[in-house]
């Protein structure tokens, strides 16, 4: 019997970078590509720093100390595991074999109207915009 979730374990690992077996690639695309894979990963980022940084809490002090321990650590964190998220779910899109434009594909949906409109108002774009590349 083929497994299409991860059990615990494998989804330990998975969140380390290792690969998922290839039954379960409909459960990676979502997890990486789906609505709310941002907010996922962040929250795997998180859980084990506020894990880490719990028992600091434990030392018998002011909140404003508990504070001055733990939100220093805790912000560069968040910042990163933000700064880091395309890159990671297109990394980890190329280790299960996927396409890792997947990630973008929401936005492509969401903002195919106003690409539609401007290409209705101003024409289609030239060649040179779509690769990036600008005649100086």
């Amino acid at each position: 019997m083929s497994r299409t979730k991860p059990s615990f374990f494998q989804l330990v690992g998975y969140c380390l970078g290792k690969r998922l077996p290839d039954s379960m690639l409909d459960w990676v695309r979502n997890d990486l590509a789906g609505p709310g894979a941002t907010r996922r990963l962040m929250l795997r980022v998180l859980i084990p720093a506020v894990l880490v940084l719990a028992p600091f809490w434990l030392i018998p002090t002011t909140l404003y100390v508990h504070l001055s321990m733990t939100v220093p650590i805790l912000i560069p964190f968040v910042y990163f595991s933000h700064a880091l998220n395309k890159i990671w779910r297109r990394h980890m899109l190329r280790v299960h074999g996927l396409n890792p434009s997947l990630v973008d594909a929401l936005a492509r949906e969401r903002d195919a109207a106003k690409h539609q409109s401007y290409i209705d108002r101003f024409g289609p774009r030239p060649d040179s915009a779509e690769l990036g590349t600008h005649d100086i």
